[in-house]
């Protein structure tokens, strides 16, 4: 939990490095809030076609939060924060930014900063 609280804690931060675990945490809290958000619209009769009243106001508080530490997490491979973009090619995109996401830290500094898992050690 206090990876998940980490990453809304830097709201709106396009700079710097996040680690694997820092993302992938913050994901799972995410997906696991998202889906007893859209039970709960299901039960309260707040969902409709275009999805459900609490969700949906999630989704919108976590977008900067999921944009800054998906960014950061591409700086840790020593990407730029415009890979982000890759996803608009269908299928292809995808993947290729879920391989970028599940690699490993780039060793030592680069152009992005120190390696946030050297800190950690």
């Amino acid at each position: 939990m206090d990876w998940y609280l980490a990453v809304l804690k830097k709201y709106a931060t396009f700079t710097g490095r996040a680690r694997r675990k820092e993302y992938w945490f913050f994901v799972l809290f995410s997906i696991i809030a998202s889906v007893v958000l859209s039970v709960l619209d299901v039960m309260l009769g707040t969902s409709g076609k275009a999805g459900g009243l609490l969700s949906g106001i999630y989704g919108l508080a976590v977008l900067l939060p999921s944009l800054g530490v998906s960014v950061r997490r591409l700086h840790d491979t020593d990407r730029s924060g415009w890979w982000l973009l890759i996803v608009l090619i269908p299928v292809v995109g995808a993947l290729v930014l879920l391989y970028f996401m599940v690699q490993d830290s780039q060793p030592g500094t680069n152009q992005y900063g120190p390696n946030p898992k050297e800190g950690a050690a």
